[in-house]
């Protein structure tokens, strides 16, 4: 959350794996430079991200994160956005120690 609040892309990603998808719209999985750049279209609101992680479950060293996640406010362009979900996000643990996201399905089950 706070990669993304203070608009740091190259953390955000760096949070996935290498080959690690975002699904920002139902049915478009992206990865790569795509993902990188569906990223950088939310950052481009200017907006910070809130969120409470409803439930995480864990099986060795894969986890399925359940989030409640919002986005609120005007541009810097005068546009008014009004985004929320529950994500459903795969994570794995990698031998670094640090947790990388496999899946980002902010639009949950859709």
């Amino acid at each position: 959350m706070d990669a993304f609040n203070r608009g740091d892309a190259e953390t955000v990603d760096g949070m996935f794996e290498e080959h690690g998808v975002l699904v920002p719209a139902p049915g478009q999985p992206m990865t790569g430079d795509a993902r990188r750049a569906a990223q950088k279209h939310l950052l481009g609101f200017g907006l910070p991200m809130n969120a409470d992680i409803r439930h995480v479950y864990r099986a060795d060293d894969i986890a399925l994160v359940l989030i409640d996640w919002s986005i609120k406010g005007t541009t810097p362009d005068g546009d008014e956005v009004d985004l929320t979900g529950t994500s459903t996000d795969v994570l794995r643990l990698g031998a670094d120690g640090e947790w990388r996201l496999v899946f980002d399905n902010p639009n949950g089950t859709a």
